[in-house]
């Protein structure tokens, strides 16, 4: 679809999102949020959901009050060698550990209030950092090195979501918002990028979202996913051999908003290519080609972030503005780190 096309279908607007301190979210009204959170259960919209996840597969609610009003729970990542969970505190300027049977503890503390995470190729911590407008990697002796902060000399707005492509180059989003005086942005726009492995090339990719939040590869990384929280939905773009944007390819994969509180935010992929992503009532599945096949209605109002885990990676973690949970899947999901070539 042109990008002429993407504009079209987004005549009708989302929900005002509000903007509180760290974090970007639709504000539900209460009857949505007493419905949002009745019933927990998996719906079923297609046959095919039955080969990803049972419809009565029960879902987990592992832990809670993280984040508070100003800031969720977010990035949840899983590191398998140490079979645990990590994930951002945000507005509480913490990164916290959760191990299953055992619950959460801190892990770090103070964090720059980090969002999104992941590890490289060498299975490094990479970090999202809000308060330092920043991307940065967790060296192995315990070291904190730059990746990104800037773009052409303009400080960076604030790095929401990153990914590691197995040829070690790094994708992130860093969404622009309306700043609230006297603080004032660098760059006008809100951008995705790509850095190479050795930090040296930093590359704008695209510029024309209104909020980029969660991105995610295909499982043969031909394809780059990315949602836009502003706008509802997910566009796709085909990559091209040096890494870039095939711009022409660029399309509508799936759109997310409903009556039901929920934007687009963090986003997974299986090793079939079933994509999974935080939308109106929960989290949607869809398959390679954006076919909705169901959800998972966790109950709380937003989905903030997803990860894949377990020793199997067939566990969901996800987490909301202030609740950790899990639910279990039938096709694993993309292992983190990513695998080389």
């Amino acid at each position: 679809m042109r990008r002429s096309a993407i504009r079209a279908s987004i005549a009708a607007r989302p929900r005002k999102v509000r903007e509180r301190g760290m974090c970007l979210w639709e504000e539900p009204a209460m009857s949505d949020r007493a419905s949002s959170q009745a019933s927990p259960r998996i719906e079923q919209l297609a046959p095919e959901l039955e080969r990803i996840i049972s419809a009565s597969e029960p879902i987990q609610h592992l832990a809670e009050g993280f984040g508070g009003p100003l800031g969720p729970a977010e990035g949840p990542l899983w590191w398998k060698e140490g079979g645990y969970l990590v994930f951002s505190d945000i507005h509480n300027n913490k990164r916290m550990k959760y191990e299953p049977g055992k619950g959460v503890s801190l892990l770090l503390e103070p964090t720059n209030r980090a969002n999104g995470l992941t590890r490289d190729l060498q299975g490094r911590l990479i970090a999202c950092e809000h308060d330092s407008r920043r991307v940065t990697r967790l060296e192995l002796d315990g070291s904190l090195t730059v990746i990104a902060n800037s773009f052409q000399g303009r400080q960076l707005n604030r790095p929401n979501d990153v990914v590691v492509k197995s040829d070690g180059c790094i994708y992130f989003t860093d969404p622009w918002t309306s700043p609230n005086p006297p603080q004032q942005w660098d760059l006008t726009f809100s951008g995705v990028y790509r850095v190479t492995p050795d930090l040296g090339t930093m590359t704008l990719l695209v510029d024309d979202f209104f909020l980029p939040n969660g991105l995610a590869f295909s499982p043969d990384e031909t394809v780059l996913y990315i949602n836009d929280s502003r706008r509802g939905h997910i566009r796709a773009f085909d990559l091209s051999p040096n890494g870039t944007l095939a711009r022409a390819t660029d399309r509508l994969f799936a759109d997310l908003r409903g009556s039901e509180p929920g934007i687009p935010d963090g986003m997974k992929v299986d090793v079939e290519g079933n994509v999974y992503c935080g939308g109106a009532g929960g989290i949607w599945i869809m398959d390679r080609n954006g076919k909705k096949l169901g959800r998972v209605v966790h109950g709380a109002p937003a989905t903030t972030n997803l990860a894949f885990g377990g020793d199997d990676w067939k566990t969901l973690y996800f987490t909301s503005r202030n609740h950790l949970g899990s639910v279990k899947v039938k096709i694993p999901g993309i292992p983190v780190p990513a695998k080389q070539p």
